[in-house]
């Protein structure tokens, strides 16, 4: 009966914050996106070389999913955006947009989102720069990907702005809504039953393979960070050292299944490898830095 009540109430409460925040982030992205448009991100990198921190930077300012990054990847590439650059934007995105930085803010408190987002943020800099350095424009495919892209009307005063986010917002709910609730219904799960001393000796910070192995095992999963941020609150609770649950979250959501499949049309098998070892090395360095800080 307890295990019953310490799951139903960990569902309540996560679910809870998880919904409020998620709506309002996508309220606040969604003006965003209506004073800085897709369009206007491509026309500025693609005005020659701009920086891999800039890349990096529009990534963390556009939560957008694998359907709209990639083809809005292409985009900047054929309007003559550099190389590296654009990496750094399609390492960004999916790791650092304000709806992965809000979850983290309310699931582990601001000093651990501040720590992730930095060292994140650096990683997406460095790896991009280092994929033009390598020569790995040469291993994109000319292709041409339309459509992906948000033809909201923009313009108008702030009234027409602020409802044209608040629709895109609950749209954009209704789609995660679903991963959120499994997501929290398996952290529920994890938090009322799962033996503590198992999860602490398989993933604990004892274990010098757990954060390489949870980076591997993320990579191929197909999780939202969504999803798994209220399973690692739970996980962590149980005894997994909080380097393995970032590097679970960081493979899952900057290397999911449909992404590879989307970027295979796109990039050589070169590139393509490359990309994914980035990620894990990604998921594996930020582990490792997260049990040497806070472990």
């Amino acid at each position: 009966m307890h295990g019953w009540q310490e799951t139903l109430k960990f569902f309540l409460i996560i679910s809870g914050e998880l919904i409020v925040l998620f709506i309002g982030i996508s309220i606040l992205v969604g003006l965003l996106r209506e004073y800085v448009p897709a369009a206007k991100i491509q026309r500025v990198l693609g005005q020659g070389k701009r920086g891999s921190i800039v890349g990096a930077g529009f990534g963390a300012l556009t939560p957008f999913c694998s359907c709209s990054t990639i083809p809005l990847m292409v985009g900047l590439l054929n309007a003559g955006a550099a190389f590296g650059p654009t990496m750094s934007f399609l390492l960004a995105s999916p790791l650092i947009n304000p709806v992965v930085v809000g979850l983290f803010l309310i699931a582990f408190g601001w000093q651990i989102t501040l720590v992730y987002f930095l060292f994140a943020f650096s990683l997406a800099v460095i790896l991009g720069q280092m994929s033009e350095w390598g020569g790995l424009e040469s291993s994109v495919r000319a292709v041409r990907i339309t459509g992906g892209e948000d033809d909201r009307p923009q313009g108008g005063p702030f009234k027409a702005r602020l409802k044209r986010a608040s629709w895109s917002a609950w749209q954009e709910f209704l789609g995660f809504v679903p991963y959120m609730l499994i997501g929290v219904a398996i952290g529920a799960a994890i938090h009322g039953f799962m033996p503590q001393n198992w999860v602490a000796r398989a993933a604990g910070p004892d274990n010098p393979l757990a954060v390489p192995v949870a980076a591997v095992v993320g990579v191929p999963l197909y999780i939202r960070a969504s999803t798994m941020v209220p399973i690692g609150l739970a996980l962590i609770g149980k005894g997994m050292s909080l380097g393995a649950v970032m590097a679970l979250i960081i493979g899952g959501a900057g290397a999911s299944i449909p992404e590879i499949s989307l970027l295979a049309k796109i990039f050589k098998p070169r590139l393509l490898i490359a990309f994914v070892l980035a990620i894990f090395l990604t998921a594996t360095l930020v582990g490792l830095l997260f049990n040497a800080v806070f472990m």
